[in-house]
């Protein structure tokens, strides 16, 4: 059986993220086994992982304590496939602006900064809602049955910049190109909601669930 654990880390969003896998789990006839769990050994036992997130860079940050950080870079540097949502896949950077400066995880190039060119452009902030996802079909396993025209559900006034073009799987338009899916080897994140995507969302968890590096 596969052992997929959602982290707890008072990140937020975290019965959503682990319904939409059982759901699609479920959906796909896998035989996984969603568990939502803080614990460091927990984590280090899982087959895949997924870091949900909502709210503040540095509070999330701050919540990976207790040998959780640890074990978290233990596991992935082993090859368990990682996926972050939301703030999960901004922590996924090198640093985040918002409340500071702080560390983040370093898989990626790159800071989580104010989207000052969307305000610049005269759109709101934060970027609530759908937007069209651009990527190149086939590209990485992530987008498969995917289409061009699919839609990701966003909600966020922060976003990675100064960004190395080979981490960025799919972008969207907003006031300028706005990282929307990134990975480096069995790393990747979403900087949309997944769990709010509907099909897209679906699909990408599907993918996300039987990738096995």
């Amino acid at each position: 059986m596969r052992r997929v654990v959602v982290i707890d880390y008072d990140g937020g969003n975290l019965a959503s993220a682990a319904q939409t896998a059982r759901h699609v789990a479920e959906q796909r006839g896998m035989d996984a086994e969603i568990i939502i769990s803080g614990d460091p050994e927990t984590v280090m036992a899982a087959d895949h992982i997924i870091l949900p997130g909502q709210g503040a860079f540095a509070h999330c940050a701050a919540g990976l304590k207790g040998g959780l950080r640890e074990a978290l870079i233990e596991a992935t540097e082993r090859g368990t496939p990682f996926l972050g949502i939301c703030v999960g896949m901004q922590l996924m950077a090198e640093w985040g602006l918002e409340h500071g400066r702080t560390p983040g995880l370093g898989w990626i190039k790159g800071s989580i900064a104010k989207m000052d060119s969307a305000l610049e452009a005269g759109l709101r902030l934060p970027h609530m809602g759908w937007n069209v996802l651009e990527f190149e079909p086939g590209a990485h396993r992530l987008t498969e049955g995917l289409t061009i025209g699919d839609h990701g559900y966003f909600v966020h006034s922060y976003a990675l910049t100064d960004w190395d073009p080979l981490d960025v799987v799919a972008s969207a338009a907003y006031g300028g190109a706005v990282p929307a899916i990134v990975a480096r080897g069995n790393r990747c994140g979403t900087q949309f909601h997944v769990e709010k995507s509907q099909k897209t969302g679906l699909t990408i968890m599907a993918n996300f669930l039987s990738w096995t590096p």
